[in-house]
């Protein structure tokens, strides 16, 4: 049975430290994942599915800053906490250039970085709770993500998931770029070769659903992605 607990990846390398974070984690009722180093992190995240992310900066095989870059390339929106003994200007800087959430200096208080990680995860379901609401007039188009509808007039198609999940984030990035990269690797998890052309297939079908409204378009941008194109 799949728990609903929100689930976190703690990367630290102090066995003390780690297991004491894990265990008073698991008491506040969170499901906790312990690495002890970036590269067995990263292979987690790459595995399993997380709510938020506590990276310390300084690990063996691979650092914090490292593991936090290869996250936000497969998961833009993942909230990431460093820890860290490095007080440094710098290093705190970089920590909020890499899209941190925190940057917490060793020793902290438990406590107060619990308030913060329920602080995060209540914005993140809120953030979501709107976004899965969300309804897009594309046109003469009415799409509806959480019933995976689009329609026209009185026709209405129900999409796959996939092909819902595609609309969703070219609906998203309407007239601008969405990067293959990212589709690939929110939608398909990867971005190897046999996915790409998974999703020219599923780009072909969303072209053929939208092709009832001309001032509708979706443009190969070649080697960069694509742009649904919607002339109000």
């Amino acid at each position: 049975m799949e728990s609903n607990k929100p689930k976190i990846l703690i990367c630290e390398d102090d066995p003390n430290l780690g297991m004491v974070l894990k265990n008073f984690l698991e008491l506040n009722d969170y499901d906790v994942v312990l690495e002890r180093d970036g590269r067995l992190g990263l292979a987690a995240f790459q595995r399993e599915k997380f709510d938020l992310c506590l990276l310390d900066v300084m690990m063996p095989n691979m650092d914090g800053f490292t593991v936090a870059e290869e996250i936000r390339n497969v998961d833009p929106d993942m909230p990431l906490f460093f820890l860290s003994a490095k007080t440094m200007k710098e290093d705190i800087i970089k920590g909020y250039k890499l899209g941190a959430d925190d940057y917490i200096t060793k020793p902290f208080d438990s406590d107060v970085l619990l308030h913060k990680i329920k602080a995060i995860l209540k914005r993140n379901e809120e953030l979501h709770r709107e976004e899965a609401n969300a309804e897009y007039d594309l046109g003469k188009y009415h799409f509806n993500p959480r019933l995976r509808q689009l329609g026209i007039g009185k026709e209405i198609q129900t999409l796959s998931p996939k092909e819902n999940e595609l609309l969703k984030m070219l609906a998203e990035y309407k007239n601008d770029l969405l990067p293959r990269e990212t589709a690939l690797k929110k939608i398909w998890g990867s971005d190897t070769y046999f996915n790409g052309r998974s999703m020219d297939v599923y780009i072909a079908k969303l072209r053929k659903y939208l092709k009832g409204d001309p001032n509708i378009e979706i443009v190969n941008i070649h080697g960069n992605g694509f742009r649904l194109v919607v002339q109000e």
